[in-house]
């Protein structure tokens, strides 16, 4: 509602003598001026900008006749100013202007600048008026005078004798007349059958007291603290025509001030709190409406020592009070007693190191023009005796603060389109919760401007309502979107009054004191008047709307002295040659727009409908018409307490019951705020309904009105939508209101099931209050979110050492700014539902919002709630709510999550009470598990093990571990080995020492294990003796969490449980032949592969069926079966000269080195061999390997050619080593052909035929790392398996390398040899593409057989070690990979 910004700032006051000080401010009627008394002066103040005009001196003479001054009062038309004096005395000031048109201060513009150019009224606005100030007059009460209050013509004053008198601003001799207050009778409320009691002792007199219009009477406050209103009965001012009335209850009232629009009474009390008053309409009793006052729970250390309230004050639109208290301190509340700012607690209480700030004391305030600023005379008083050396501070003396405010629109210009975005205003600048709509397109693209024109062009009633914005928009971030005012309008327009945004939250319209202007927040720029004698000429009344691109505004026309209603294009210029101009006949007050129809509220207290629509003779001008006048004089006895008008699609029935069913969106009711009743006048619907297909649209909509309802009372805004969604209906046809302290309530329809006749007794809609905790400003439906602000303070002392900081305001006070804020109300709306066993209504609301995306935290807030206020309730709860709710709850799939962690949230002695309601956590954490849900599952684990014996959690911990496992939730896998071995070791409060290790990271997918490795790939194996073959590890695990572990306690009897677990998992991959599960198991977990995979060498690491692994893992790694190509057929190198070339090629080289190394020539030969290989680089090496075989293999001669960098080129096959030479020449012949042949489609069919028949390079490398490990681990036969995969006869070559180089198991022989036959059988009948390989490896396989049948007896197999060094050509590959 109003929110403070920045620092206040201080005016420069001239320095007196202390005793010069002010200590009273009073505005006049228009807030332009500020009177200013300091004990023998009066100075007359300017509000913009904030100086000094004129001061008069008492001379010393007279002042100790009359004594110091005490109050001020100005005249309703600013002409004079009433002071009364200490000794009784009321001075009369006339105010006069110099002659001449002279200023005080004038703007000095530079040449040629236009507002050189004869603007009128530019220099009164812009510069401060030279002003005089004259006594004229002196009346002597021979009393001390109490207070001072200007009714209409008169000046009512009351003294301390008990004297009220009525003086005349003019003539004042004549005019005397004194009421003494023990004539007027007295009762508690103004029936005729009760006669009054008087006050009957001589010492009452007033103490303070205020005038109220809409009352037509006086609240007061006698120096007893009794409270009262004081109307006269008739229009006669007498004594014996005065009526009092005043509740019995109030015994300690201060001070009183009265809001005219709302038509209360707030009395400050001596004991801090505030109580605010309403007039009964039927009795004439003062009723208590509510109490401001601060509770114990927000301020638990200053609430009761605050003392008296010692000042309250209504701001200009009646919407806020600020009050003040004797030890001081500022709170500001909403009309209806919603709390805003309040400076005793927070940063305003507190410096940045804790310590506590003396508050600031408040000697007098007044508001400035429109509530943007408050005028503060603050008193340090009794602190100057601190202090001596501090007496010259400046703050130490009484001074001028103005502390700056930002107000919501909804303020003054409550029209329907403000409601459903966040807009504040400030003096100067606005804020928007909705700019990130224009900042969301790429602003260097050109296609922002394309993208706003289509979304414009679409129809606002698409889909049966206008667009509004998307909920990432409007909460996208708590930063506002501020919009500068422009500075030439505010200059001679100042201050801005109304404020409107469009739907869409694109276009923002302001008034000021004259005309209006727009901006754009696509085109960054505001459009005014082209001639400012139109802006000049018209005052706008009643306040503006958006209706689509057209600015609707009720204004008055100066030159013509006519009232009207105009509609201006937003694309055109602004000119009133493009405004669309109707007559009215009174002064609008209020205007809101409804779909296509405008509503206005008129000063003669009738409502007036209209129709606006675009003209057909031209896209660029929309018609206004009257549809329907309703006078309401009967019911509003003062227009001027009409908060706000709306028309509304909202009726006490709902559409299924009306007789046509489109009638349920029309504009069915008018929505009233009487002064903070909201009435409600529907449609009379009670006649005959003739609706023939010929008559006019427009006849509907001139149905009468109902005598209007009262739907609720305390009510400050109303929010409605003209949207319609079927899906969320209960949402969208809703009426939402916010009544201040009271919080906010919903009007919501009540909807059959499946659109069933409704029972007669039930009623179709119910009013449901619910607590938020923010103040409310705008509602998004759909989304079920309340949008507010809400003010934050940041403190900046600490720029200031202790001794220089006493002078700074930035010390004494924080910088406050506003922030947005949003808070869920669906788990309100849901509970009170339920508490009213409506759980269907519930459910129907419930399930059309439950694909929000915060709707999991409703239930749970929903459930928190419940279950904190009736488990921690002193006194037995007949009929509790949490069954219930939890019944409710298991409608919906996230009942599990919600109950879990809304326990998890709640402490530990709530449990039993939740669980219950809700049901056993063994059965939950079952249901988890039989759906799957392994995160909640372990959830309940936790609160399983707080509830449950040690025991219990473990049985379901390894439950939870094993699906884990199987399911691949690897962290969860790592949570549950932590809390198993803290069941064991009784250590389940402390978490386990962090890992010093990185834990192997699951993202990349592939096991990422050689960045933790120091694995030589490059060097060659010379200086390594095969004898050294011995399984120690090269390639060590990770040192993980559980590894770690696992070594320190490995002889505890825990560790074995989760070792044995684990091992039997990584037995169940292997059977299932599940290598890439596996190898992501032992990566996550830390596993120890290598030496589980030696004990498990002959039994679950055994090859079972060749065939069998050799498909699953195909599947598994996405490798492709190898395929004979089509094209093979008609291979150029199967014919002509081409051949020949293949031919001479593989002569050359006939020899490949793998296939000729002497296996039991000993180490010599190996090193030889494995040197030589190491210089012929990789490039070459698969050349020769997949050429060397035959006219069959002739497809896998044009394999890529992969460099270091992995292009894959031809050429770059001719960087060979000299130490290659032997093929040199005949490769430069096939290089020289290839370059002849330019590739014809079937070559490149081969290539491509050779990268197809190749798998992704992930897979690749784990299939690499896989090999790796089992050939550490002696795990031969899955060696084998593995290479035929990769189709690399170098890996079946090293295989058998390790054979004869060491023993080896001759049932693992036995195995391999059985294997690959079975392997070959395959391949001949349903895998052909495997046959070339096959039939290159065919040499080894015969060696394989030989090897076989010679081991007569195998031994015991030795552990031994391929170290990596043995195989540089395997590793560079790998390297590249």
């Amino acid at each position: 509602m109003y929110f403070l910004s920045g620092w206040p700032k201080r005016l420069l006051c001239p320095l007196g003598s202390p005793a010069e000080a002010p200590f009273h401010v009073q505005s006049d009627r228009q807030r332009t001026f500020f009177a200013v008394l300091a004990p023998a002066r009066l100075s007359i103040w300017y509000s913009r900008p904030s100086v000094l005009i004129v001061t008069y001196k008492e001379p010393a003479k007279s002042s100790s006749q009359f004594g110091s001054y005490k109050q001020a009062e100005w005249r309703p038309d600013s002409t004079m100013i009433a002071v009364s004096t200490a000794n009784g005395y009321i001075l009369f000031f006339h105010i006069t202007s110099t002659r001449g048109d002279k200023y005080l201060y004038e703007p000095v513009y530079p040449k040629g600048s236009p507002q050189m150019k004869g603007t009128p009224h530019f220099k009164e606005e812009q510069c401060a008026p030279a002003l005089n100030l004259e006594m004229r007059k002196i009346l002597d009460l021979q009393a001390p005078i109490m207070s001072l209050q200007s009714v209409l013509e008169d000046l009512l004053v009351a003294t301390s004798d008990g004297l009220l008198h009525l003086i005349h601003w003019e003539g004042m001799t004549n005019g005397r007349k004194a009421i003494n207050l023990c004539t007027v009778p007295f009762s508690v409320d103004l029936q005729s059958s009760r006669a009054g009691s008087f006050l009957g002792f001589a010492d009452v007199h007033i103490r303070d007291m205020e005038y109220c219009a809409t009352l037509d009477g006086f609240a007061v406050v006698f120096n007893d603290g009794k409270v009262g209103f004081i109307t006269p009965v008739s229009s006669r001012f007498t004594a014996e025509q005065l009526h009092g009335v005043w509740p019995q209850d109030v015994i300690d009232g201060t001070c009183v001030a009265v809001n005219n629009k709302y038509r209360l009474m707030a009395f400050g009390c001596a004991s801090g709190s505030v109580q605010v008053y309403t007039i009964d309409n039927t009795t004439g009793a003062m009723q208590l409406s509510h109490k401001l006052e601060l509770t114990a729970k927000q301020y638990p250390d200053i609430w009761n020592k605050t003392g008296a309230v010692k000042l309250v004050r209504w701001s200009p639109d009646n919407s806020v009070v600020i009050v003040t208290w004797e030890y001081g301190g500022l709170s500001l509340w909403s009309v209806f007693g919603a709390q805003l700012i309040c400076t005793l607690g927070g940063d305003f209480a507190y410096r940045s190191d804790g310590t506590k700030k003396d508050p600031l004391k408040i000697n007098s305030m007044s508001w400035g023009a429109e509530g943007y600023h408050l005028w503060v005379i603050s008193g340090f008083g009794s602190q100057n005796t601190e202090n001596e050396s501090d007496s010259k501070s400046i703050v130490k003396q009484p001074g001028i603060l103005l502390f700056q405010f930002i107000k919501s629109a909804l303020t003054v210009n409550p029209c329907m389109s403000n409601q459903e975005q966040v807009l504040l205003q400030g003096e100067d600048r606005l804020y928007l919760n909705c700019g990130e709509a224009s900042q969301s397109q790429n602003p260097r693209s050109s296609s922002a401007h394309s993208d706003h024109k289509t979304r414009r062009e679409k129809s606002p009633f698409a889909g049966g309502g206008l667009e509004s914005q998307s909920l990432s928009t409007l909460l996208g971030h708590r930063h506002w979107h501020v919009v500068q005012i422009s500075s030439t309008y505010l200059e001679s327009n100042w201050p801005i009054r109304f404020s409107a945004i469009d739907k869409l939250g694109q276009n923002i319209a302001v008034v000021g004191k004259f005309g209006f202007a727009h901006y754009s927040l696509l085109t960054k720029k505001w459009k005014l008047f082209g001639n400012i004698t139109q802006e000049q000429n018209m005052i706008v009344t009643g306040g503006l709307a958006w209706w689509n691109d057209f600015i609707v505004l009720a204004c008055y026309n100066i030159s013509d002295r006519q009232e009207e209603l105009r509609v201006y294009l937003r694309t055109s210029n602004l000119d009133n040659a493009f405004a669309h101009v109707t007559k009215t006949q009174a002064e609008t007050l209020l205007l809101s727009v409804f779909r296509d129809m405008v509503i206005v509220f008129r000063a003669d207290c009738s409502i007036c409908l209209y129709s606006i629509e675009r003209k057909s003779d031209g896209p660029n001008t929309a018609g206004i018409q009257v549809l329907q006048e309703v006078s309401m004089s009967r019911y509003i006895p003062h227009p001027f307490l009409v908060v706000s008008v709306t028309l509304t699609s909202v009726s006490t029935e709902n559409g299924i019951t009306l007789k046509m069913p489109q009638q349920a969106r029309d504009a069915e009711s008018i929505m009233l705020n009487l002064a903070g009743q909201l009435i409600m006048m529907q449609r009379d619907r009670s006649g005959p309904q003739i609706r023939d297909k010929d008559s006019s649209p427009n006849q509907r909509r001139l149905l009468p009105f109902c005598p209007p309802v009262v739907l609720a009372q305390s009510v400050e805004n109303v929010w409605t939508t003209c949207r319609a969604n079927k899906q969320k209906r209960h949402l969208l046809e809703a009426l939402w209101l916010s009544c201040g302290g009271a919080g906010m309530k919903v009007w919501l329809p009540l909807f059959p099931r499946d659109h069933r006749k409704p029972h007669s007794f039930l009623s179709q809609r119910i009013m449901l209050p619910f607590h938020i905790n923010i103040y409310p400003l705008a509602v998004l439906f759909e989304d079920a979110l309340v949008l507010g602000a809400v003010n934050d303070t940041l403190l900046y002392d600490s720029l200031y050492s202790r001794n220089s900081a006493r002078e700074q305001l930035e010390v004494l006070f924080p910088f406050c700014v506003v922030e947005r804020t949003s808070q869920i109300y669906l788990h309100h709306i849901l509970r009170q539902l339920l508490v009213r066993n409506l759980g269907e209504q519930a459910l129907l609301l419930a399930q059309s919002c439950a694909a929000l995306p915060y709707f999991p935290h409703v239930l749970e807030l929903m459930l928190h709630e419940v279950l904190e206020e009736e488990a921690t309730s002193r006194e037995p709860i007949p009929d509790p709510l949490l069954p219930t709710v939890a019944k409710f709850i298991t409608e919906f799939p996230l009942f599990l999550q919600t109950v879990v962690h809304c326990a998890r949230k709640t402490e530990y002695a709530l449990w039993n009470y939740l669980f219950a309601a809700v049901g056993n956590p063994k059965d939950l954490f079952e249901e988890c598990l039989m759906a799957q849900d392994l995160d909640t599952a372990a959830s309940y684990l936790i609160i399983l093990q707080n509830m449950e014996v040690p025991a219990v959690s473990r049985q379901h911990a390894t439950l939870l571990f094993n699906t884990a496992l199987e399911q691949g939730k690897w962290d969860l896998c790592r949570h549950m080995i932590r809390f198993l071995k803290a069941i064991g070791s009784g250590e389940s409060e402390t978490p386990p020492s962090t890992p010093t290790a990185q834990e192997p990271s699951s993202s990349g997918g592939g096991f990422e294990f050689f960045r933790n490795r120091s694995i030589s790939l490059s060097q060659s194996a010379d200086s390594v003796p095969a004898s050294k073959f011995s399984l120690q590890k090269t390639l060590s695990m990770p040192s993980g969490p559980s590894g770690k572990r696992w070594s320190k306690d490995s002889d505890c009897a825990e560790n074995m449980y989760i070792d044995m677990m684990l091992w039997r998992h990584a037995r169940r991959l292997l059977e299932e032949v599940r290598l890439k599960d596996l190898g992501c198991f032992a990566a996550q977990l830390g596993f120890e592969l290598i030496s589980w995979l030696c004990k498990e060498r002959t039994r679950a690491a055994r090859v079972d069926n060749f065939v069998l692994a050799l498909k699953r893992l195909h599947k598994d790694f996405l490798w492709p079966l190898p395929i004979i190509p089509a094209s093979s057929v008609s291979s150029p190198f199967k014919n002509g000269k081409y051949r020949t070339v293949g031919e001479q090629l593989l002569k050359s080289q006939s020899t490949d080195p793998f296939l000729n190394l002497e296996i039991d020539a000993g180490v010599s030969n190996i090193q030889r061999s494995q040197s030589w290989l190491g210089n012929i680089g990789p490039a070459h090496q698969e050349i020769d390997t997949a050429s060397s075989h035959g006219p069959q293999m002739q497809d896998a001669f044009l394999s890529p050619l992969s460099n270091k960098g992995d292009e894959c080129s031809i050429g770059s096959a001719t960087d060979l080593t000299e130490s290659s030479s032997m093929v040199d020449g005949d490769w430069t012949m096939v290089d020289e052909n290839f370059s002849t042949l330019s590739l014809t489609q079937s070559e490149l069919e081969h290539i491509s035929m050779e990268l197809a028949s190749k798998g992704p390079h992930k897979s690749q490398v784990q299939l690499r790392y896989l090999l790796h490990i089992f050939m550490e681990a002696g795990c031969l036969d899955w060696c084998i398996v593995i290479g035929l995969i990769l189709r690399e006869s170098s890996i079946i070559n090293q295989i058998l390398v390790i054979i004869q180089s060491s023993e080896v198991d001759g049932e693992m022989l036995q195995n391999i040899k059985t294997g690959l036959h079975a392997v070959d059988r395959w391949a001949s009948t349903d895998c052909p593409g495997y046959k070339p390989f096959l039939n290159i490896i065919k040499p080894h396989l015969q060696k394989l057989s030989e090897i076989t049948e010679e081991q007569v007896q195998p031994e015991a197999f030795q552990p031994m070690t391929v170290d990596m060094q043995m195989t540089p050509p395997l590793w560079q590959k790998v390297k590249r990979s």
